[in-house]
């Protein structure tokens, strides 16, 4: 799968996003060690520390099928150009690397945008 097919499932799943407080739709679609892809979107929560990142969903989603080894992520919110994952998502993101890297692909102005993991998350905490 390329790069831009990853986008355009994040995009798609960026719609089903449950946001009424924040009304920031997100959508994320992680690639897989073995080729296989996994999306999920953003959920909010009256208690605003509940809310779920659609970056943890989609590699949550990742696991629970079997997937610790991840190559890539897209990230895509209609709300934003060039929508990178919170510090939090980063950090989760580094304990599930197929590699020594990830790449974060995201949009600015219609076009696809690569990030290392490493690029945004220098020094990440490691066990």
């Amino acid at each position: 799968m390329n790069y831009r097919e990853l986008l355009e499932k994040a995009k798609e799943v960026s719609q089903n996003a449950y946001v009424p407080y924040s009304k920031f739709k997100v959508g994320a679609c992680v690639l897989t060690e073995d080729g296989s892809t996994f999306s999920g979107c953003n959920f909010e929560n009256a208690s605003y520390g509940l809310t779920i990142c659609a970056e943890r969903n989609a590699i949550g989603t990742a696991i629970a099928n079997g997937h610790t080894k991840l190559k890539a992520i897209a990230i895509y919110s209609p709300n934003e150009d060039n929508c990178v994952p919170c510090g939090a998502c980063r950090q989760v993101m580094t304990e599930f690397l197929a590699g020594n890297d990830l790449d974060i692909i995201t949009e600015v102005n219609g076009e696809a945008k690569v990030y290392k993991l490493s690029y945004l998350m220098p020094e990440s905490f490691k066990i």
